[in-house]
């Protein structure tokens, strides 16, 4: 994949564009993580990325990015947010208008320097969660971002900085406003990534929870006999058995979290 991922930014920059690694992978190489999988950030219009590639598909045209398959391997390419034309840092445009100082970072795998224009190593450094510029603003953009924040803490172990989580707790109810396919993945995430029951636990904290599986949080509460759960309520009971977790199924990981939903 990472041969790919090179392959396909000296191809955008023998035509003339800019091109870099973006978001996630970025941070995978900080955190010494092997990424998963490579996007990149480029001055080129989705039009143009499209002509230089012949397997070239459109999957987000309203934020101008597509997916190109090199040897089977897909990679995402998104054109540079805002409006590039009005500044001479398009790069550092596109950094202001991502979602948290970690996904924040570019690198050029070319000469294998990492740019970073919003404190990402530092908050990487520090373990922390912070929204890029204004929480509420970025949160606005995407009302699915908070839902990502709370992943991306779960995943890692980061805490989430006091603006940012209060921000999140404000806008909670705006997630309803995502289409039921994105809250859908972001959850399957959440659940099999590792980390499940903490995610399920900041979800509940932040309020998302009640608002995607109400079923889920009116666990919290609801006494057990204590003799065969000394633990405590259905919650902690549930939250216990997601620590058991190991690379679930997404099957496994919902029937463990929906075991006793129908307790209350």
């Amino acid at each position: 994949m990472r041969e790919q991922a090179l392959k396909l930014v000296k191809t955008v920059r023998e035509h003339g564009f800019q091109a870099y690694w973006a978001g996630g992978c970025v941070r995978d190489l900080v955190m010494q993580v092997e990424p998963q999988d490579y996007d990149v950030a480029t001055s080129a219009s989705p039009e143009q990325v499209k002509a230089l590639f012949p397997r070239a598909v459109p999957i987000g045209a309203q934020f101008g990015v597509v997916l190109v398959l090199l040897d089977d391997k897909p990679i995402q390419v998104a054109t540079f947010r805002g409006k590039p034309e009005r500044t001479n840092c398009p790069l550092k445009l596109d950094a202001s208008l991502r979602d948290f100082t970690i996904n924040g970072l570019f690198y050029d795998p070319i000469e294998e320097r990492i740019l970073d224009f919003v404190g990402g190593k530092q908050d990487i450094r520090r373990k922390v969660i912070r929204a890029i510029g204004d929480p509420y603003a970025r949160f606005r953009e995407d009302k699915l971002r908070p839902m990502r924040g709370v992943r991306l803490a779960a995943r890692t172990g980061f805490t989430i900085e006091d603006k940012t989580y209060r921000a999140m707790q404000e806008v909670a109810s705006g997630i309803l406003q995502v289409s039921s396919e994105r809250i859908r993945d972001e959850f399957v995430r959440i659940l099999t990534e590792g980390q499940a029951s903490r995610g399920i636990q900041l979800l509940l904290e932040v309020g998302i929870l009640h608002q995607v599986l109400p079923e889920a949080a009116a666990m919290v509460g609801v006494q057990q006999p204590p003799q065969f759960h000394p633990e405590g309520d259905v919650l902690t009971h549930t939250l216990l058995a997601l620590q058991e977790m190991r690379s679930p199924s997404v099957e496994l990981a919902m029937g463990t979290l929906l075991h006793d939903v129908g307790k209350p």
